[in-house]
């Protein structure tokens, strides 16, 4: 199907030398870098991150940073669904991190399998192309545990999942699909063309500056928002999807850049795990949250998307790698996430207090 749609694609989109954007070469010593998704939560992290090491960063995606401006050198406004849009975003730098995906939390990636194998895609095998043009040395593709088998998940004390576990292949959902034919992707790039390609799994990032309504937050955003709405207008009960006791890992956003960034400066290719070997239950989770908030919840359990029934990242290969691990515990990483999102709360429902804990 993939490689199908590809054939379509380069026929609407035909790759001459006339239809890459005219530019001024740029000549520096200074690593020149693109960060795709840079609008997004990790994204935007990562450009900071990265200009703090001092790179030259240009930032592309289809919407600038929500709650912060970017501090990027450049920030492009690009469809990278589209040929000419990623010949335009990878033209004149060394390397790329490849962050743009259509995605959200469960609730969303469980609604939307179409949409997401789709535009995922078309991202990825365009921008992957694209960098091979333009001659880019080294690429950065951000893969997902949710590449891991299901079979291997219906446990809620699961065992922690190791790189080789990838196969047999059986995906939970069409996002992990995608994700792992674009791992297989990277892979062929590296063998056939040369160019340094890395994947990184990533298990449950969170923190600030993220989404956190709306749909497509993951779990930690989305309990924090509800505690801090219940906070607020002093309603202690909050709804949990399931009975919560589904368990995951959650890997602090600061940790995550840094791993990304150790990563593409290592000599590794085979894809490689990054958070946290640290399993909770949902349940667990929502009880941190809230001795972090100093508020008593009740949970309300209701039907919702679980996912697979407990998740765990093996560190392992990690650790020989990168010869590093992340450091933040979860409870230092909520109370950052928690403090930033009811700020956000109090924003924007102190005044007006319309929408209850229970419908946001």
């Amino acid at each position: 199907m993939v490689f199908g749609l590809l054939i379509k694609i380069d026929k609407f989109y035909p790759k001459t030398e006339d239809r890459r954007p005219k530019t001024i070469l740029f000549m520096s010593d200074q690593t020149r870098v693109l960060v795709t998704g840079a609008g997004g939560f990790i994204g935007s992290h990562l450009v900071t991150f990265l200009k703090e090491k001092g790179y030259w960063v240009r930032g592309v995606d289809l919407k600038h940073p929500e709650f912060a401006e970017s501090d990027a050198d450049e920030f492009e406004i690009l469809d990278l669904r589209r040929w000419d849009s990623c010949l335009q975003a990878t033209r004149n730098v060394d390397e790329v991190y490849a962050l743009a995906a259509d995605m959200g939390g469960m609730g969303f990636i469980s609604a939307h399998h179409a949409q997401i194998l789709y535009n995922n895609s078309l991202i990825n095998l365009h921008t992957l192309e694209a960098a091979r043009t333009n001659n880019v040395k080294r690429y950065l593709y951000t893969s997902s545990a949710c590449i891991y088998p299901e079979y291997l998940q219906e446990e809620a004390n699961v065992t922690p999942l190791r790189e080789e576990d990838a196969y047999p292949a059986q995906p939970q959902d069409a996002y992990g699909w995608e994700k792992l034919v674009s791992e297989i992707l990277c892979h062929h790039y590296k063998n056939d063309y040369g160019i340094e390609t890395k994947t990184v799994r990533f298990h449950n990032i969170f923190g600030e500056k993220g989404t956190w309504e709306g749909g497509r937050e993951k779990a930690p955003a989305a309990l924090c928002r509800k505690i801090a709405l219940a906070k607020l207008e002093n309603k202690p009960e909050i709804e949990i999807w399931g009975d919560g006791e589904q368990t995951r890992s959650f890997c602090y956003i600061t940790d995550c850049v840094e791993g990304i960034f150790r990563l593409m400066n290592s000599d590794f290719s085979e894809p490689l795990n990054l958070g946290q070997d640290r399993m909770v239950t949902i349940n667990q989770l929502a009880d941190i949250i809230s001795k972090i908030a100093d508020f008593e919840i009740n949970k309300k359990h209701i039907d919702g998307p679980m996912g697979v029934r407990g998740r765990n990242s093996d560190n392992t290969k990690l650790k020989e790698v990168l010869d590093w691990e992340p450091a933040i515990s979860l409870e230092e990483g909520l109370a950052e996430t928690y403090k930033w999102i009811e700020q956000q709360v109090k924003e924007k429902y102190s005044q007006d207090g319309k929408q209850t804990a229970q419908t946001a």
